[in-house]
Protein backbone atom coordinates (compact mmCIF):
# COMPACT_ATOMS: atom_id res chain seq x y z
CA UNK A 1 0.00 0.00 0.00
CA UNK A 2 2.90 2.35 0.87
CA UNK A 3 4.46 2.39 -2.77
CA UNK A 4 0.68 2.67 -4.38
CA UNK A 5 0.44 5.95 -2.07
CA UNK A 6 3.66 6.46 -3.63
CA UNK A 7 2.62 6.37 -7.38
CA UNK A 8 -0.84 8.06 -6.07
CA UNK A 9 0.92 11.23 -5.13
CA UNK A 10 2.95 11.30 -8.36
CA UNK A 11 -0.13 11.50 -10.05
CA UNK A 12 -0.98 14.62 -8.57
CA UNK A 13 2.49 16.26 -9.59
CA UNK A 14 3.68 16.37 -5.79
CA UNK A 15 7.93 16.06 -5.56
CA UNK A 16 10.85 15.00 -3.43
CA UNK A 17 8.23 12.41 -2.32
CA UNK A 18 9.91 9.82 0.25
CA UNK A 19 8.88 6.40 1.27
CA UNK A 20 10.65 5.43 4.52
CA UNK A 21 10.78 2.20 6.15
CA UNK A 22 10.63 2.87 9.69
CA UNK A 23 9.86 -0.69 11.38
CA UNK A 24 13.12 -0.35 12.96
CA UNK A 25 13.48 2.94 14.04
CA UNK A 26 9.69 3.09 15.56
CA UNK A 27 6.42 1.09 16.65
CA UNK A 28 4.26 3.83 15.54
CA UNK A 29 3.84 2.95 11.85
CA UNK A 30 5.59 0.87 9.59
CA UNK A 31 6.60 3.15 6.58
CA UNK A 32 6.28 7.12 6.62
CA UNK A 33 5.36 8.55 2.43
CA UNK A 34 6.55 12.39 2.50
CA UNK A 35 5.88 14.73 -0.02
CA UNK A 36 5.47 18.36 -1.12
CA UNK A 37 2.96 20.47 -2.72
CA UNK A 38 3.18 23.64 -4.60
CA UNK A 39 0.29 25.33 -3.16
CA UNK A 40 -2.80 24.95 -1.00
CA UNK A 41 -5.00 23.45 -4.07
CA UNK A 42 -1.98 20.92 -4.80
CA UNK A 43 -1.99 19.71 -1.24
CA UNK A 44 -5.58 19.30 -0.94
CA UNK A 45 -5.88 17.19 -4.35
CA UNK A 46 -2.66 15.27 -3.43
CA UNK A 47 -4.91 14.14 -0.29
CA UNK A 48 -7.88 13.68 -1.73
CA UNK A 49 -6.64 11.78 -4.73
CA UNK A 50 -4.82 9.77 -2.18
CA UNK A 51 -7.90 9.41 0.48
CA UNK A 52 -10.16 8.25 -2.04
CA UNK A 53 -8.14 5.46 -4.21
CA UNK A 54 -6.74 3.78 -0.14
CA UNK A 55 -10.26 3.97 0.44
CA UNK A 56 -11.94 2.20 -3.01
CA UNK A 57 -9.17 -0.11 -3.21
CA UNK A 58 -7.70 -1.06 0.20
CA UNK A 59 -11.24 -0.18 2.16
CA UNK A 60 -9.64 2.05 4.77
CA UNK A 61 -10.77 5.12 6.03
CA UNK A 62 -7.57 7.38 7.57
CA UNK A 63 -7.58 10.07 10.47
CA UNK A 64 -6.66 13.09 8.46
CA UNK A 65 -5.00 15.70 10.72
CA UNK A 66 -3.79 19.35 9.97
CA UNK A 67 -5.01 20.92 6.35
CA UNK A 68 -4.07 22.98 3.20
CA UNK A 69 -3.61 26.39 4.77
CA UNK A 70 -1.43 25.45 7.49
CA UNK A 71 0.84 23.57 4.83
CA UNK A 72 1.11 20.15 7.16
CA UNK A 73 -1.66 17.57 6.14
CA UNK A 74 -0.82 14.02 8.10
CA UNK A 75 -3.14 11.17 6.84
CA UNK A 76 -2.97 7.83 9.23
CA UNK A 77 -3.73 4.59 7.84
CA UNK A 78 -2.20 3.11 10.90
CA UNK A 79 0.43 1.08 9.33
CA UNK A 80 1.32 3.77 6.69
CA UNK A 81 1.75 7.42 7.76
CA UNK A 82 1.62 9.62 4.64
CA UNK A 83 2.68 13.69 5.15
CA UNK A 84 1.99 15.91 2.79
CA UNK A 85 3.53 19.57 2.99
CA UNK A 86 3.52 23.00 1.47
CA UNK A 87 7.40 23.50 0.49
CA UNK A 88 8.00 25.98 3.12
CA UNK A 89 6.37 23.74 6.09
CA UNK A 90 9.16 20.97 4.87
CA UNK A 91 11.90 23.30 5.21
CA UNK A 92 10.65 24.23 8.07
CA UNK A 93 10.42 20.57 10.34
CA UNK A 94 12.34 18.59 8.54
CA UNK A 95 10.89 15.39 9.16
CA UNK A 96 13.57 14.10 6.60
CA UNK A 97 16.66 14.53 8.33
CA UNK A 98 15.07 13.72 11.88
CA UNK A 99 14.58 10.32 9.89
CA UNK A 100 17.73 10.07 7.98
CA UNK A 101 18.42 7.13 9.90
CA UNK A 102 16.27 5.37 7.75
CA UNK A 103 17.02 4.45 4.36
CA UNK A 104 14.68 5.49 1.76
CA UNK A 105 12.81 2.92 0.11
CA UNK A 106 11.81 4.86 -3.32
CA UNK A 107 12.97 8.42 -3.42
CA UNK A 108 11.04 10.64 -6.36
CA UNK A 109 12.21 14.05 -7.27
Amino acid sequence: MARRIVDLAEDKQAHEIALLDIRTQSTIADFFVICSGDNDRQLRAIVDHIDAQVQKHYSLNPRIEGSSDTGWIVIDYGDVVVHVFSNAQRDYYRLDRLWSKVPPVVVVQ
